[in-house]
């Protein structure tokens, strides 16, 4: 019935771990109470050694130490470190009443695998090995510390059963420190990917909303744009406005392309078109494509040259991913600098994957802001981070990852990785 309890606990422990922060602390009580119960009820019944008065005296700091356990029980599961030595403290208080109640003798000196139980679902693979050594090495202790008296019992020697039982106490020490710390590895494990799939399915279900969204307003935004370029036509025919003339025609020629682009790259994601390009191509595509709408940004690009052969599979989105990355640093420099400078620099982070660094040369941001954009929207008085969110996605889908850090000198630097398909290094 112990044991089944322990099986519950472990479980529960595994499934939903931030929901029982009080299961420990009331183990521990029950852990107390059944010393007391065993020395005042089973003393005769189990053939216990009955204490002598010190064991009262460290029942009451066990006491104490449940009472403070239960106090702070939060701190004492969240904090690894504190648990773990919560569980070495358990392992003592363990030994000291099966010591002074028989020691090697008493029945119940299986108990000792209770911390080890708890160590191997809850810590590190280490801590559940160090629980093992400790608790076999205070069983071994009190092998060679029993009374003769208990090893020849009603004139049988009983030796040899108590090294059966010390020989069983490893074998069980050692399965519960291999088998259920891996067993209990392996739930963690699942546990993260499902974290990771939930929360992939929310942001998908975010930009799928925004992709509904954005559909309809290009979709309003195409007719009157259409009628200012018949109108910036019609001006430019009659030289009216001359002055103003170019920027409207930029204005509207940017408009204009970036309706394309979104158009194509409904297209092409609908029907998953995908094609292999060099990737110096690509970069001298997003070149040419920074010029044409962001004649304003100083775009400097490094790249290495053993990048030369390399290809990496692109679609329609991947290009305007970029752009927007591009366009939140000029605006992030433009606001600490007065200057639209962004680096580019392309490299090689593995055989299989090429990176691609976009530094800004702003004041940065902090790292609260960091760990969310890209991931949700957030409030922001200078945006969303909607563009951050869709590029994220876009690099996602193609099998890559994206991710913000803060640079050294000042600044922010986005990381995209993507995966060569094609590298004759």
């Amino acid at each position: 019935m112990l044991f089944k309890g322990i099986e519950v606990f472990m479980f529960e422990k595994t499934s939903g771990f931030e929901r029982n922060k009080e299961q420990l602390a009331l183990l521990r009580l029950i852990n107390w109470l059944l010393k007391l119960g065993l020395i005042f009820f089973g003393t005769e019944l189990f053939d216990l050694t009955w204490p002598p008065k010190e064991l009262s005296y460290v029942l009451l700091a066990e006491f104490i130490y449940v009472v403070a356990c239960f106090r702070y029980r939060f701190q004492c599961i969240n904090t690894p470190s504190i648990l773990f030595s919560t569980l070495l403290l358990d392992t003592l208080f363990w030994a000291i009443w099966l010591f002074y109640t028989g020691g090697a003798t008493n029945a119940f000196v299986s108990l000792l695998l209770l911390p080890i139980a708890i160590g191997a679902v809850t810590l590190s693979r280490w801590a559940p090995w160090v629980l093992t050594f400790l608790s076999t090495g205070l069983y071994t202790l009190m092998m060679f510390t029993m009374p003769e008296n208990r090893i020849r019992h009603h004139g049988m020697d009983m030796s040899s059963h108590y090294l059966g039982m010390w020989f069983n106490f490893v074998i069980s020490a050692l399965v519960l420190t291999i088998t259920v710390g891996f067993i209990a590895k392996r739930v963690r494990q699942k546990n993260a990917q499902l974290s990771y799939l939930r929360e992939a399915q929310l942001r998908q279900e975010k930009l799928l909303a925004l992709g509904t969204a954005s559909a309809q307003i290009a979709h309003q935004v195409a007719t009157p744009l259409a009628t200012l370029r018949l109108l910036v036509d019609e001006l430019a025919e009659e030289g009216v406005a001359t002055d103003i003339e170019p920027d409207m025609q930029q204005a509207l020629l940017r408009c204009e392309a970036t309706l394309a682009d979104l158009r194509h790259a409904t297209e092409s994601i609908r029907e998953q078109k995908r094609v292999a390009t060099p990737i110096h191509h690509f970069v001298e595509d997003l070149r040419d494509r920074v010029q044409l709408l962001m004649p304003e940004t100083q775009l400097v690009i490094e790249q290495s040259e053993l990048l030369h052969s390399a290809t990496i599979n692109t679609d329609a989105s991947v290009l305007p991913a970029f752009l927007a990355l591009i366009d939140n640093a000029a605006r992030a420099s433009v606001e600490n600098i007065n200057l639209a400078k962004v680096m580019l620099t392309v490299v090689s982070s593995s055989p299989q994957e090429v990176c691609v660094n976009i530094r800004d040369f702003g004041k940065g941001m902090g790292a609260q802001q960091l760990a969310e954009l890209g991931q949700n929207v957030v409030s922001d008085p200078k945006g969303m981070g909607i563009g951050v969110l869709l590029s994220h996605a876009s690099f996602e889908r193609l099998g890559g990852q994206f991710s913000l850090c803060q640079h050294q000198e000042g600044g922010t630097i986005a990381s995209v990785t993507l995966p060569v398909t094609n590298n004759n290094l």
